[in-house]
């Protein structure tokens, strides 16, 4: 199966599991992804360092959670964002944020295509989305070209461990026993949550992630791991 059969598949199956998405990841989170999106939002902020943003660019957006934080931290420093778009290429995961978030735009598109002019937005982020596109390298050249110079790209993602230790040991357990198990029961669709661990083995370490960003001119600024490395934020600047 080709690169762009294989995207098809993964884009098919977040659509599948579209309706049931948000009430899975809040209880296989246990609600602890929340404070994650704060912090992403709040350190961007700060490191932009302006009142007004006119643009912020959700990648992968899913059903919205992160325009809804982006949304929500702007008003609480006192940032005025003038536009908040949402992409992301699964028509029923739109379709959900949508109803979610009426008044902001949407945009099916794909990571490695976004149709949006050169150096639009101030801040390009992506939750928990990366490590399912499968072209990778082309999708952070397309935000090189989007972000403004000085703006940033905000990624949340589980990264792969290059350490061994019992925390490791428990994150492996969760994911490959606990996280399947209870995702499957909840939307009726094992397979879609036998894959999260499979693609989390598969993906990059956190700085290898951070070497492909400065390859096309992004600098890392912030990078940090939460809740026993299963989650990690990047912000990095493009220079």
């Amino acid at each position: 199966m080709d690169i762009d059969s294989r995207q098809v598949k993964i884009v098919q199956m977040f659509d599948d599991i579209a309706s049931t998405y948000d009430r899975a990841n809040r209880v296989l989170s246990m609600g602890i992804d929340v404070s994650w999106r704060k912090k992403a939002c709040d350190i961007a902020f700060d490191k932009l360092g302006r009142k007004e943003v006119k643009m912020i660019v959700d990648v992968a957006c899913g059903t919205g959670d992160m325009i809804g934080f982006w949304q929500k931290r702007s008003q609480k420093k006192g940032v005025d964002v003038k536009r908040i778009l949402g992409v992301d290429p699964s028509s029923q995961m739109l379709s959900i944020a949508k109803k979610k978030f009426k008044g902001f735009d949407f945009i099916k598109a794909r990571a490695d295509d976004i149709p949006l002019p050169n150096e639009c937005a101030d801040i390009v982020s992506i939750s928990y989305g990366i490590r399912n596109v499968l072209k990778r390298k082309e999708a952070f050249k397309e935000f090189a070209r989007v972000v403004k110079e000085g703006g940033f790209v905000v990624i949340l993602e589980f990264t792969k461990e290059s350490k061994s230790g019992f925390s490791q040991k428990i994150k492996q357990v969760y994911l490959n026993k606990i996280l399947p198990f209870i995702g499957g029961f909840i939307s009726k669709n094992y397979e879609a949550y036998k894959y999260l661990p499979s693609s989390i083995e598969g993906f990059l370490t956190s700085s290898m992630l951070e070497k492909e960003l400065l390859d096309v001119g992004f600098k890392t600024c912030y990078s940090k791991s939460f809740s026993m490395g299963i989650s990690t934020l990047i912000i990095a600047k493009k220079c």
